[in-house]
């Protein structure tokens, strides 16, 4: 009789800890959807200062009576953070290791194959049982550099939003120090 589990010679896949891992391009697996996680003091700072500004506008437009004013999202759906795609990428490294890292973001489908040679530049995640995530990557075989972009709270919030609240901000300073000098 064989006993079949001497027989089997699976290698683990493994989480890298270097830096930069040098590799084959194993596997692209399917990639899933994660939520940026939005801190709630920073919505409230950018939120509460946006308002001054928000106010103001109502007062003008009440004064110059004129109608309008863009949908605002809400508190709720603001602090539901933006998803961005997860893709695990396995690569077998130069020692014939079979790793696990994590692409955040997307890239143009046409920039990885199964085989290509790649130079991984990587970085840890917060949650230590998460392989660690791609920052750059650079295809030997085409010669290409790639740079995975997610989502971030800022995108999130969008720029008239955060403009809004910068003129808020500068409101409110200025008002302080007037209220200060006098």
């Amino acid at each position: 009789m064989v006993n079949m589990d001497t027989e089997l010679h699976t290698r683990r896949v493994v989480h890298p800890m270097e830096r930069v891992v040098t590799g084959r391009l194993a596997r692209l697996m399917d990639g899933y959807a994660r939520e940026v996680r939005v801190g709630q003091p920073a919505l409230v700072a950018v939120l509460t200062a946006a308002g001054v500004v928000g106010l103001l506008l109502k007062v003008v437009r009440a004064l110059l009576s004129s109608g309008g004013g863009g949908a605002r999202r809400s508190f709720k759906e603001l602090k539901k953070g933006p998803e961005f795609l997860v893709t695990p990428v396995r690569v077998r490294d130069t020692t014939g290791r079979l790793v696990e890292v994590e692409l955040h973001g997307h890239l143009p489908q046409s920039a990885l194959h199964p085989g290509d040679h790649v130079q991984l530049t990587l970085r840890a995640q917060r949650d230590e049982d998460l392989p660690p995530r791609i920052e750059r990557i650079v295809n030997l075989t085409t010669g290409q550099l790639l740079t995975p972009r997610t989502a971030t709270l800022w995108s999130h919030l969008g720029p008239a939003l955060l403009l809004q609240a910068v003129l808020g901000a500068v409101l409110l300073l200025g008002v302080a120090a007037c209220s200060a000098l006098t």
